[in-house]
């Protein structure tokens, strides 16, 4: 199994869980230094190997000369990176995971799903907290029932922040985000919509609660093949939810547009240091609420753990069953391709109505 960007949070959360579970490791990046000590930390053995490889052409090389059985792809910038490390993937008939949440990035793996059917591998995109979170809950809410009407996902992390520069990938999500602008799905076709519509404050069954509003996300475009419903809208606590920040987004949005300022953009963000900071709430929380055409209702949550933390199991335990044969060939999210309960086998628990 092999960790692209084993060195970054996700990475070492994903390396350490498969190495427990008794799969062969192998991190992948562009210092043989850091991975060692990285691989040291998770529990690798002082003589694992280590591919060194500064870019996802390099990889993709990689895995068409060296045939791994899976690649798990960490390092951002997922609608770039993905296409061609999980081409190389099917042209051995090798599997794939990343941790996308951009409908550009989803859409654009999903849009993979005949070559890797006839390839025999099977591509998973949004194995994270971010689709899954949410996927998982629609799907249990729509098994067994015709299509619904409408829905509308929330997601809701709670995460704990590490002490360090914010990093290339993590700021390039957040500048990507602000230049997406806002997505829903009316009558079944994708539309655009206001980064930050719809604000409003979500009560979890827990009794805590917190502030969410409308975004482009992986989640939207998973909850739609999820259900088939033709309205579909999502939320997420990330997104600007007070007056003056949904009144400033859009015209940040429009200037970050400007190839080059979105690259100045991006490596400045990229070198901002932030403090330690513990995570603002015990549970991490997707929700979906499910309507029918004949006025049915249903609604649902996943509780989760730290909001990091969930995700690096969601990636392991994909991988995993990947790799014991489970899953079909094609391009999917994690659901669609191993269940909703796959949320459930990574630790999280379905709170339905």
């Amino acid at each position: 199994m092999w960790i692209v960007g084993a060195t970054g949070r996700v990475g070492r959360g994903v390396t350490g869980r498969l190495a427990a579970r008794g799969l062969t490791v192998v991190p992948v990046g562009r210092s043989r230094e850091r991975m060692a000590a990285a691989g040291a930390a998770a529990g690798l053995p002082a003589d694992a190997k280590t591919v060194v490889a500064d870019s996802a052409e390099r990889i993709a090389e990689e895995v068409l000369r060296q045939r791994p059985r899976a690649v798990v792809n960490t390092m951002g910038a997922y609608a770039t990176t993905a296409p061609v490390i999980a081409r190389a993937c099917m042209s051995v008939g090798g599997h794939y995971v990343d941790q996308a949440n951009d409908v550009v990035a989803v859409e654009g793996l999903l849009a993979l799903h005949e070559d890797a059917t006839r390839a025999g591998s099977t591509l998973v995109t949004g194995a994270g907290f971010g689709v899954l979170a949410t996927e998982a809950v629609v799907a249990k809410l729509c098994e067994e029932r015709p299509a619904p009407h409408r829905v509308r996902i929330d997601s809701v992390a709670s995460v704990a922040v590490e002490a360090g520069a914010v990093g290339a990938a993590l700021a390039t999500s957040i500048v990507d985000t602000l230049t997406a602008g806002g997505r829903r799905y009316a009558d079944g076709r994708l539309v655009a919509s206001r980064l930050g519509a719809d604000p409003q404050r979500l009560t979890f069954p827990d009794g805590t609660s917190a502030r969410s509003a409308g975004v482009a996300s992986g989640e939207l475009v998973a909850a739609r093949a999820a259900s088939g419903a033709p309205f579909v809208t999502a939320t997420s606590s990330l997104a600007p939810s007070t007056p003056l920040l949904r009144a400033v987004v859009p015209a940040l949005g429009r200037l970050l547009s400007v190839p080059a300022l979105r690259r100045l953009a991006v490596a400045r963000l990229g070198r901002v240091t932030v403090k330690a900071a513990p995570r603002p709430r015990e549970h991490s929380w997707g929700h979906a609420v499910v309507e029918w055409a004949d006025g049915t209702r249903r609604e649902g949550w996943l509780r989760a753990d730290e909001g990091m933390d969930f995700t690096a199991d969601v990636t392991a335990t994909v991988t995993e069953l990947l790799a014991r044969g489970a899953g079909r060939p094609g391009a999917w999210t994690p659901a669609g391709a191993l269940g909703p309960d796959v949320a459930t086998s990574a630790g999280g628990t379905f709170v339905l109505d």
